[in-house]
């Protein structure tokens, strides 16, 4: 039933009441908070001009500052960290000590400087490397990413942290799965929630430059949390505040594809007031990834504008507000299959219609995102903060077809319909909290209401002569052929049974028009949450409640507790945690309404190839999630961090592709179970190298039926089988070198290089052979004509033959020649080879246990830089070469895959960017 009045009502008096009650409580409506402090000498005498520097030696985070007439300084938007704080001033010994970060509510700090001399380091010692936290999680500030070769630049901070992030399985167009789920990632960007889709395909993300800092939580979400949360990507901006003397950039960068970039950003404000904007541009050759590794039909730009204004009213008021606009513009790549498609020209409905040459795919999609989120901050005292922060956030989706809509057709199992949409995805509301920081508490309790408004305008049309449903007749063998109007007239062939009389007013071949769906729903949804971080000696303690309260297309409510310990044991340098989430699990909202309520309609059921029995709306599930860890630190230049990780979910969503197309749709499991480990480990400096390295094994097993959604998806069983984005292992390893300084020299050059190996996802698509009447195996069990076991490759084309690349004999397919063997299109089942995709042996494929894979690929990156060219003091030049996929690696991502069908990895990419910093 959806929300009443009452309810509503009810909710509101609760909130008035925490939030006007709660004085002695606080909350941080961002994810940074402030440190103040004076430096006095021994007598009690102010400091003046002592230098502060701040740091945290596992993300990279380093500020400087200076004290002022007054002896006080301030680090204001800081990460949620532990730092590491040191004070040195003439004629005074250097001091050190530590700060924990945990909140919005401010540390107030007073450092007494004793009289003395020496040199001034910063001594960092193993427990500086330790966090003591129940919940796993990766941090990189922008020193680290700003030096990281990333692989997408219109996904660069997908890219982060698929890189930096144990546990992610990278796939293509900036797509990244977190922990075994399916893209189930949400942002908070400066405490906005954003569990909608971020990828280039769905959204424009917010840009890299933009940010000062990420964590990446991967452990049982914290109450605060909810939406999306295998990982949640809590995100910092840059901000100008205190920045008295105006400093930027602007850089400029060319390389292969023709890919060009321009970027300026600012950051100049006072004590009380501050600005950051930054503005950026791409074009590129090769915007999205392509179903070929030669590029072509694949040219993309993308525009952002991201501004930061912070104002303090007064010693306890203050406002912060973000703006953001992107917009993109991209091709969707085509494959050799769409090039000189040949469909009906003429005669479409006769005996005898004309096949001739429509051209060349030519789809294509402009995106434009659009965000504000403004945030009012009151400090209530000393010890407690509130937060009031609305928000809104509009994706602009639109989708043309070609110019010819019967350019669209592909092969028969990939595209039968030319497609064009119009999608609109708003989200308004508003998040609200107060925190509360004193002793061994740090409090949070706060609210999110958030109303997601969707509106979906879909044109489809049949561009396949010979499609299943909508031919009128077969041939003697049964298949579809091309002409007639009518089973009742199909000459010397036969009525086709499969024939739907529904779908002929829209059949483009014999002369229909486009099926038009206009889909709408606003999905309401409030969160109510309290939590703790209790402090206790050597152990913490984080204990929460959430409760959601979800109105869709249907309706859900859940308590969801979350519990988290951890305890640091000081004498080995080692941190023990574990911990336990419950979590509602929400649709994703882009295409939602056409997903759930389309395989009910008569017309559009076989057009998105709807699975028998999906025909229901997309409900939300639950899982329970279970974590177990440890960090350990090796002296003061190693530290690792793990976690073992086990999760249920019933409910599990899932996606799927519609043709050659960027178009998905939302799909529903039975549920879902994924156990595995992520491991991370961190060299901050050690003679002037730092490296991380992160890796992880987690498993992605479903289990039918498939409940709701558009779209096909394996269903040869009942029993479990692994989604298409499982990978049994990955692992990224980053080392940089910084060459030491000159005598007079500022800065000296640097050196970055990845390693990225990926043990191969997982391609339902890949023909196999089994004979074992393996109910778990959707192998054909095909025979040569003397009796030798074969597999059938008739069901793909050449160029998917070619994109697999599949050799029998010692015979590879190419774009335009299938494999044949001995005149047929069988290929003995142990002579069929491949180096892109691993084939099962004979006998051997199981969905669960052993299914298709791509094959193992690794992949290393590189970039050398210049950060001062030419010694500057105030103005510096910087020079940056950059090279993907070094090797030219000549890999997949994956293989016609349900969610987002085939592309390749990047070839060798090499990029020069020229920067002026002032």
């Amino acid at each position: 039933m959806p929300f009443t009045r009452g309810l509503i009502s009810r909710f509101f008096a609760l909130l008035v009441f925490v939030l006007t009650a709660s004085s002695l409580f606080a909350q941080s409506g961002g994810n940074s908070g402030i440190v103040f402090g004076t430096v006095t000498d021994g007598s009690g005498a102010v400091v003046v001009g002592a230098k502060v520097v701040i740091q945290n030696p596992v993300s990279g985070y380093l500020r400087t500052v200076a004290t002022d007439s007054t002896g006080k300084y301030v680090f204001s938007n800081l990460p949620f960290n532990p730092y590491h704080l040191t004070i040195s001033a003439s004629g005074f010994s250097p001091y050190t000590r530590d700060v924990d970060v945990r909140s919005t509510v401010g540390v107030t700090l007073t450092d007494n400087l004793s009289a003395g001399g020496g040199a001034t380091t910063i001594k960092v010692e193993a427990n500086d490397l330790l966090e003591n936290d129940s919940t796993f999680h990766t941090d990189v500030d922008r020193g680290l990413f700003q030096k990281l070769p990333l692989e997408s630049q219109s996904s660069s901070l997908s890219s982060l942290v698929t890189m930096s992030s144990p546990g992610v399985a990278a796939d293509s167009n900036g797509l990244f799965h977190g922990l075994g789920d399916h893209a189930s990632n949400s942002f908070s960007v400066d405490g906005q929630p954003i569990t909608d889709q971020q990828s280039k395909v769905f959204s424009n993300q917010i840009p890299s430059n933009s940010v000062q800092s990420i964590e990446v939580i991967s452990g049982a979400p914290p109450a605060e949390f909810g939406g999306k949360t295998s990982l949640v990507i809590q995100v910092t901006t840059r901000s100008g505040q205190g920045v008295s003397t105006p400093t930027g950039s602007v850089t400029s960068s060319y390389g292969t594809f023709g890919s060009a970039t321009g970027a300026i950003d600012l950051s100049y404000g006072g004590k009380n007031w501050g600005n950051f904007i930054e503005i950026d541009g791409l074009n590129t050759g090769r915007f999205l990834d392509p179903p070929e590794f030669k590029v072509f039909h694949d040219k993309g730009n993308e525009e952002n504008v991201f501004d930061r204004v912070d104002r303090n009213f007064t010693d306890k008021d203050a406002v912060h507000v973000n703006f953001n606009y992107s917009r993109s513009w991209f091709q969707t790549p085509n494959a050799f299959d769409n090039l000189n498609v040949s469909n009906v020209v003429s005669g479409g409905t006769t005996a005898n219609p004309v096949l001739g040459n429509v051209g060349d795919a030519d789809q294509r999609s402009q995106i434009g995102t659009f965000d504000i989120a403004p945030t009012y901050t009151r400090v209530l005292n000393n010890y407690a903060v509130f937060n009031f922060g609305p928000y809104v956030r509009r994706d602009a989706y639109n989708y043309y077809p070609s110019g010819n809509p019967l350019a669209d057709l592909g092969p028969a199992n990939l595209q039968t319909s030319s497609i064009s949409q119009f999608r609109t995805l708003t989200n308004a509301g508003v998040h609200t909290d107060v925190s509360y920081s004193r002793g061994i508490n740090v409090i949070k309790i706060g609210a999110n209401y958030s109303q997601t408004f969707l509106r979906e305008n879909d044109s489809l049309g049949i561009v396949d002569p010979t499609y299943e449903f909508s031919a009128p007749c077969v041939d003697a063998n049964g298949n579809p052929v091309a002409g007639f109007s009518t089973p009742g007239i199909c000459g010397a062939n036969s009525a086709n049974p499969n024939y739907l009389s529904v779908l002929a007013p829209y059949d483009l071949t014999r002369g229909g028009s486009n099926y038009n769906y206009a889909g709408r729903t606003d999905v309401k949804e409030i969160a109510l949450y309290a939590q703790d971080q209790i402090t206790a000696g050597n152990w913490l303690f984080n204990l929460g409640i959430r409760g959601d309260l979800y109105n869709g297309l249907t309706i859900a409510r859940q308590a969801e507790p979350r519990v988290g310990v951890s305890y640091k044991i000081k004498q080995s340098s080692t941190v023990l945690r574990v911990s336990y989430a419950r979590t509602l699990e929400t649709p994703f909202n882009e295409n939602l309404v056409l997903s759930s309520q389309g395989c009910s309609n008569a017309v559009l059921n076989p057009l998105l190839l709807c699975s028998p029995g999906a025909t229901g709306t997309l409900e939300p599930g639950f899982r329970n999630e279970f974590h177990a860890g440890l960090q350990q630190a090796f002296g003061k230049n190693l530290v690792i961090s793990g976690d073992y990780i086990w999760k249920y979910t019933h409910n599990a969503f899932d996606f799927s592709v519609l043709g050659n197309t960027p178009i998905t749709f939302p799909i529903d499991w039975h549920n879902s179970k994924i156990p595995g480990y992520a491991i991370r480990a961190d060299v901050p400096s050690f003679h002037n190298i730092s490296a991380f390295v992160v890796m992880s094994s987690v498993a992605a097993r479903f289990f039918p039926p498939q409940t709701a959604g558009a779209g096909a998806a394996p269903g040869n069983s009942n029993l479990p089988f692994r989604i298409d984005h499982d990978e049994k292992f990955n692992e990224t390893t980053h080392v940089q070198y910084q060459v030491p300084e000159k005598l007079g020299k500022v800065n000296a050059p640097w050196i970055g290089f990845n390693w990225r190996f990926d043990s191969g996802l997982t391609a339902g698509s890949v023909p196999c052979y089994n004979n074992t009447g393996d109910p778990n195996s959707p192998c054909g069990a095909s025979a040569l004509p003397n009796g030798t076991p074969a597999i059938d490759l008739s069901g793909l084309t050449a160029d998917e033959q070619f994109q697999a690349g599949l050799t029998c004999n010692g015979m590879r397919a190419t774009p335009t020649q299938a494999i044949e063997y001995q005149g047929t299109s069988l290929c003995p089942a142990n002579l069929l080879t491949s180096k892109l995709v691993q084939i099962p042996a004979p006998n051997t494929e199981n969905d669960d246990k052993n299914p298709p894979r791509i094959a193992p690929r690794n992949v290393f990156d590189a970039s050398i830089g210049e950060d001062n060219l030419f010694n500057g003091d105030k103005n510096r030049w910087s020079l940056r070469l950059s090279a993907v996929n070094l090797s030219n690696k000549y890999a997949l991502y994956n293989f016609l895959s349900t969610f987002s069908g085939t592309h390749y990895l990047t070839p060798r990419a090499m990029t020069a960017e020229l920067g002026f910093h002032f």
